[in-house]
């Protein structure tokens, strides 16, 4: 009489799925269809990363910095370093493209040498005018331009450091785009079509070289940047997964469906980001080769059990059952585990980090799903597997890694704990010597034009980041006041010690030049107005800034007279360094303005960029033990046992450790883009510990217990697959050392470091700790019965379901 078999929930999964292909594969195509059509709603940042919550103060402040003076990133410069720019040629082209620029309507202002104005005293008026600074009935004469260019570094101190380095003859163009078009695609559009075409046009007539940088110019190409890289990354992660798995499975047909399943994964992401209207970002940009990197990995899993099953027995219906009821848990609780490892992302408040970790998980679970129904449903119409197809099963390479390991795990536990420990203690000693970033164009692709432009900036005028102090007199028109400008000096002569700092700008420089003008012009006098002068040399700029209605200085009083704004421009340096500038500031900023006076703030992009740094930097411990415990309690809520969750955790913890010592080692400092590497290595390397301790479970169970034994008959039958995916991991991270991104350089280097420590852990120390710790499980009545069941209770091992 045939033994009535209980049906498990994996068993009725795999019966559901066997027996409706069709439509499951036509529901598939639609899904895919709808999230294809989401497509459209997909956008491109176009802004840098804001890693703050947004009801921070420090965003607060910003926000409120730019409704009162507006975006603050909307100038961009070009420069120019070469002893023939003040000849005819090259200044008349210069001429010609500047009032080009000038006469657009993205383009607000534009302050350049050609059409400098100067301030001049017009007694009967009692004002100051702007005037001319070249007659441009004479550029074309080259002695002319000589005494221009006399005249300039000689006489012109209000634009110095805005204009042009009295050092080394640099001289610069500040072009400063309509606010209204900064944070749009239209600026992108503008800079990409019209902007750059302009730069090269002039290069290509005159011979001369151009520098180019300011915020909307980087954000923009480094915007392009990324766009360029999703294909690279995805093609490249396509190539080298798919390559890999042939070099394995050497089967076309088992190749060709792991690149179906994981395209289709890709597209489903996309439709995700257009779904959830999430912009892409440098970090939302990884997530496609991300998908196809952890997609191929259960690719193998559930090609290796299906061809593992036919071997064992020769029966393809069978088989494909298997394929479900056998790894179905593990592979799904290895997903939820490596999702679980994105998902904690959500927890930092940070829009960035939360829009990437909510579409890698949700992409990583779909995927899941697309694997475990997609494979059985394609071997099911495919023949039988071929007798080639099933000989790296005991290829010679792996049967000789399992046995070096088995050898290791059976005779030298010792010695494999002691290497550990001394991994452990090394290690965690160069964890404290990791330093910090808060660089806002350290991740920028170094390779790049413009990246090697910031520099020459940095060098020529200390910097292209802006920092922003408003000064707040509390009193309308307090600005203006002479003690509030002798106050801003103090200031502002503090912030030009700082050697990081760019000269700053504000009102105080249109007061000082004021004076020089009102005394004809000597550069002797630019200064501030004594108490004797202010009252006639105040009268003539407040009616010159009364009476002009575009000049460089507009944006630097509010409407009301009562808020100033100093802005300089700093150049690019580490957490720590801000963290000292800042001090320095701060001291001084509470030493020249009493509180109940005067509500002084500091902000800028850079500020608010080094601040979300150290945010996530100080909510990094908590994400990471928020991983350790999610993954912990799926792994609880998995084997009901807290041995296993021990043995489980501390494998996995090691190769964190171990990289976090490379990182202080080698001087690879905790930024947003090295942040991610430790839960993302942590929830991908408990991957393979599940794996190892299902089938560890199961193997209890046929072997009556007897821990050793199951022991060594897990590692031949998961260790093979163990290894396989991670070399396919490993590759798959190292395609992100292709990159320009330093950080996405940086992520893909230690991720993929990690998991083959993670690989090593999983394959040598795991088993070894199981031997030493899992004692009480050679009583069968002290195992308890999982929650989650991973054995296939509704088919015994060792009879023919179908008998």
């Amino acid at each position: 009489m045939k033994k009535k078999l209980k049906v498990g929930f994996w068993e009725f999964i795999a019966g559901i799925v066997l027996k409706n292909r069709i439509t499951i594969l036509l529901i598939i195509l639609a899904i895919t269809i709808f999230l294809g059509l989401q497509w459209k709603n997909i956008r491109f940042s176009f802004t840098e990363a804001n890693l703050l919550p947004d009801n921070h103060i420090v965003n607060t402040e910003y926000n409120e910095f730019l409704k009162k003076f507006g975006e603050e990133g909307n100038l961009i410069v070009v420069a120019v370093k070469d002893k023939t720019f003040f000849t005819p040629k090259a200044f008349g082209a210069w001429n010609k493209l500047m009032a080009d620029f000038k006469n657009q309507k993205e383009i607000d202002l534009v302050v350049s040498v050609s059409d400098l104005k100067k301030l001049q005293k017009n007694e009967q008026k009692e004002t100051f005018e702007l005037v001319p600074f070249v007659d441009q009935t004479r550029i074309n004469n080259t002695n002319y331009l000589t005494s221009v260019k006399t005249d300039l570094f000689k006489n012109m101190p209000f634009y110095e450091g805005l204009l042009f380095n009295k050092k080394s003859k640099t001289i610069r163009s500040a072009i400063y785009l309509d606010k209204k078009i900064v944070n749009t695609a239209h600026r992108k559009d503008f800079i990409l079509n019209y902007f750059i075409p302009k730069i090269e046009a002039y290069e290509k007539e005159t011979g001369i070289d151009l520098r180019v940088s300011g915020m909307p110019y980087i954000r923009t190409l480094n915007a392009k940047s990324i766009v360029d890289e999703i294909s690279l990354f995805i093609g490249a992660s396509l190539f080298i997964t798919s390559l890999i798995f042939f070099f394995f499975f050497r089967s076309h047909r088992a190749t060709l469906i792991s690149l179906v399943i994981v395209i289709i994964g890709v597209m489903w992401t996309f439709g995700f980001l257009g779904l959830f209207n999430y912009e892409i970002t440098v970090l939302t940009a990884v997530v496609p080769s991300l998908v196809i990197v952890i997609g191929i990995p259960n690719c193998i899993f559930l090609t290796n059990k299906y061809q593992q099953e036919f071997l064992a027995h020769g029966n393809k219906a069978r088989a494909l059952q298997r394929v479900i009821t056998k790894v179905g848990t593990a592979t799904l609780m290895t997903n939820l585990t490596t999702a679980a490892g994105f998902a904690t992302f959500i927890i930092t408040k940070s829009e960035l980090l939360k829009e990437f970790g909510i579409v890698a998980s949700v992409s990583i679970m779909a995927l899941f799903f697309l694997c475990l129904i997609i494979i059985p449903i394609y071997y099911s119409y495919q023949p039988i597997p071929k007798a080639k197809h099933l000989e790296h099963l005991n290829r010679n390479y792996t049967r000789v890694l399992m046995t070096w390991i088995e050898k290791m795990v059976r005779q030298n536990k010792t010695h494999v704990y002691i290497v550990a420990l001394f991994l452990f203690v090394i290690s965690l000693y160069g964890a404290f010597q990791i330093k910090t970033s808060g660089s806002l164009i350290e991740d920028m692709p170094q390779k790049t034009g413009f990246f090697k432009d910031i520099l020459f900036f940095e060098k020529e005028f200390d910097g292209i980041m802006p920092l922003e102090i408003t000064i707040d007199t509390k009193r309308k028109k307090g600005v203006m006041k002479l003690s509030t400008l002798k106050k801003m000096d103090e200031l502002q002569n503090t912030i030009e010690e700082i050697p990081e700092l760019s000269k700053p700008i504000s009102i105080l420089n249109l007061v000082k030049y004021s004076k020089q003008a009102y005394y004809n012009g000597n550069p002797a006098f630019y200064a501030l107005p004594t108490a004797q002068e202010q009252s006639f040399i105040l009268s003539y700029a407040k009616n010159a800034t009364k009476n002009t209605q575009k000049n460089i200085m507009k944006s630097y009083v509010d409407s009301t007279g009562q808020t100033a704004r100093i802005t300089t421009f700093m150049r690019d340096i580490d957490t720590g360094n801000m963290g000292k500038i800042e001090n320095k500031l701060q001291a001084k900023i509470n030493k020249v303005f009493p509180a109940d006076r005067y509500k002084v703030t500091m902000t800028g992009k850079a500020l608010v960029f080094e601040k979300g740094t150290k945010y996530l930097l100080d909510n990094l411990v908590s994400s990471l033990l928020f991983a350790i415990f999610l993954i912990a309690l799926l792994m609880a809520f998995m084997f009901r046992s807290f041995i296993m969750v021990v043995v489980a955790i501390i494998p996995n913890l090691l190769p964190l450790i171990i990289t976090a010592g490379l990182m202080g080692y080698f001087g690879i400092p905790l930024k947003p883009s090295t942040i991610l590497v430790f839960s993302i290595a942590f929830g991908l390397s408990v991957d393979d510990t599940i794996h190892f301790l299902a089938q560890y479970r199961q193997e209890l169970v046929k072997n009556n217990w007897k821990i050793k034994r199951s022991v060594f008959a897990t590692l031949k039958e998961a260790g093979v697959s163990m290894f396989y995916t991670s070399v396919v991991l490993f590759a798959g991270f190292s395609v992100f050392l292709l990159s320009d991104f330093g950080g996405t350089v940086a992520l893909g280097g230690l991720v993929a470091i990690t998991l083959v420590f993670g690989m090593l852990s999983n394959l040598i120390l795991l088993p070894s700790l199981v031997l030493t710790l899992n004692k009480k499980l050679a009583n069968k009545q002290e195992f308890i019965e999982p929650k989650i069941d991973v054995l296939d209770h509704g088919v015994n091992d060792n009879e023919d379901s179908d008998k």
